[in-house]
């Protein structure tokens, strides 16, 4: 079935998220517009309706070409340019008529420019274009997109082809504000710096509203992990209708039907949060081979969420925030010391059966290397063992464990991965991924992969997290994470972690649950496959002895 854009249900669902509200439907994965950006560009192009994004040209996933951007966005409407400089500042313009590469001017009178951000701080400013001039936009098949007329381009961003330095684009356009849009006072300087050196250029197709095809659409998919009953909306009516012989549920459902699902969909996560709570607390290794604890060694980059996600397991045991592991962003690991953190149920309660072992985030040319991973996975390293990139890790260090044993070694690794960084992974950080998993392999250590920070590339699960497993965006990330990893889909777990919440969130309490029980299944996968050896050599002592 096609729709009124030419695309099929499936690429319309996903191109767009639906937020809250039921009026936003917004943006692609890949996206560097803040929610609160994109609310101000809502408001200034039409205050009444609010628009779909979807992203058309990413200069640094492109490539920052005037042929690709015109192959891009050329006939597409009304659009965005937006620009990130390297001062924290953002600025672009909209337009109203579509790109061309016909090197003639366009009149649009609802063309514009603004800024959003100038040096880190939100200073947002809507520059109208003057009422006295015609043109509103160039499209030259050499330009990149061009605002303004024949008498001077107010915002050229560039010509022909860049090439990045570094992470860097410098662009080579030209600017003469004023020429035909009011800059009210506003120069190049207090807009973008008084230079063009970006970090990304990118280019949003303005569409308008489709809230009914989406809502519906989104409504008749399946969640693409199977068997996953979590999101309150799937589920089927037997547990409205066995609620409903609650009296206490029944008080609430004066105001009608709609009273009595709200009070079911509540009383079902609740009691989903408390069976996923018991079954984590209740867990013990696989008996016959004397381990007290499972351990889990997580691995990942700098910045993606592996203190953050014990943090998070931590709190929900401790029942209110915490930050018990070091966590936040940084330019080189704020992990500097091996930690086998334990989660205890409760305040001051018992340690359950499984540690969370958190290392140096993975660096291009820092963090783990080869024989400190092999030392890791072996159960060579102890609790508390101080990283020194200056002493490589070695059986002579003190403190090094000389003869570990099963419950000392590391039965399952989760790569915890940066879901809105998919695709700017180095290819140095994933080859030493590739090493490691090398080694991994060798030693039959099941893997998984803890997508984090879902919430950041779809706002359909920035509203609800409960739709996680309903998400187009979230399910292609995951396949994305499975091809790149080597792994199956089921071992790519989506998660979002505790960041700037101050109490607890249900929904983020289930999601973190499901990760974790699954890595314990693995975990006692690993286990499994020791005991068969265990047994495979006391038959095989037998056998010589008779």
């Amino acid at each position: 079935m096609a729709l009124t854009d030419g695309l099929t249900v499936t690429q319309l669902i996903a191109r767009t998220s639906l937020s809250k509200s039921g009026l936003n439907v917004d943006i692609a994965m890949g996206t560097s517009l803040t929610d609160q950006f994109r609310e101000q560009l809502h408001r200034w192009i039409d205050a009444n309706q609010r628009k779909r994004f979807i992203l058309l040209f990413k200069a640094s996933r492109d490539g920052c070409s005037a042929q690709t951007f015109h192959t891009l966005c050329n006939n597409k409407g009304p659009t965005i340019t937006v620009l990130y400089n390297t001062n924290g500042s953002v600025y672009g313009g909209y337009t109203s008529a579509s790109w061309h590469s016909n090197n003639t001017y366009t009149t649009d009178d609802k063309a514009f420019l603004f800024r959003l951000r100038h040096n880190g701080t939100c200073q947002p400013q809507k520059f109208s274009k003057l009422p006295s001039t015609d043109s509103g936009i160039y499209g030259h098949s050499n330009y990149g997109p061009t605002f303004g007329g024949n008498n001077g381009h107010d915002l050229r961003t560039f010509t022909g082809a860049v090439n990045k330095s570094g992470n860097v684009l410098p662009l080579n356009g030209t600017t003469n504000f004023g020429s035909y849009y009011d800059m009210q006072g506003q120069s190049c300087s207090s807009v973008m710096n008084g230079h063009m050196q970006v970090l990304d250029l990118e280019v949003y197709s303005v569409e308008g509203n489709l809230q009914e095809y989406v809502s519906k659409l989104k409504m008749l998919q399946r969640p693409w992990v199977r068997n996953i009953e979590w999101n309150p909306r799937q589920k089927n009516k037997s547990q409205t209708s066995s609620l409903s012989r609650n009296p206490t549920a029944m008080t609430f459902s004066t105001g009608g039907r709609m009273w009595l699902r709200f009070v079911s969909l509540i009383y079902f996560c609740v009691q989903f949060l408390k069976e996923l709570k018991e079954s984590i607390e209740t867990y013990k290794p696989l008996p016959g081979l004397g381990l007290q604890q499972t351990r889990i060694l997580m691995v990942g980059q700098v910045g993606s969420g592996k203190s953050s996600f014990f943090n998070t397991i931590n709190s929900i045991f401790r029942g209110h925030i915490s930050g018990q592991a070091n966590a936040g962003s940084a330019e080189h690991s704020l992990t500097t010391t091996y930690r086998m953190y334990q989660i205890r149920d409760g305040y001051a309660g018992r340690p359950l059966n499984f540690r969370l072992c958190d290392t140096r985030g993975l660096e291009e040319d820092q963090g783990l290397d080869d024989h400190e991973i092999c030392y890791l996975l072996d159960g060579h390293v102890p609790d508390r063992f101080q990283f020194n990139p200056a002493v490589p890790l070695s059986p002579e260090v003190m403190g090094f464990v000389k003869g570990p044993g099963l419950g000392d070694r590391i039965h399952c690794v989760a790569f915890v991965v940066d879901s809105s960084t998919v695709d700017v992974i180095s290819e140095k950080v994933l080859e030493r991924i590739k090493n490691m998993q090398t080694k991994m392999n060798q030693r039959s250590i099941p893997q998984v992969v803890l997508l984090t920070k879902i919430d950041r590339i779809c706002e359909l699960v920035t509203d609800e997290i409960s739709d996680v497993f309903v998400s187009p965006t979230v399910k292609e990330c995951v396949d994305r994470v499975a091809m790149v990893m080597g792994l199956p889909r089921s071992h790519i777990l989506p998660v979002k972690n505790y960041e700037c919440e101050v109490e607890l969130d249900q929904d983020v309490n289930i999601l973190s649950l499901l990760c974790l029980r699954q890595v314990l299944h693995f975990s006692d996968d690993y286990l499994y496959n020791q005991l068969d050896q265990i047994e495979a050599e006391k038959i095989a002592q037998t056998q010589m002895k008779e």
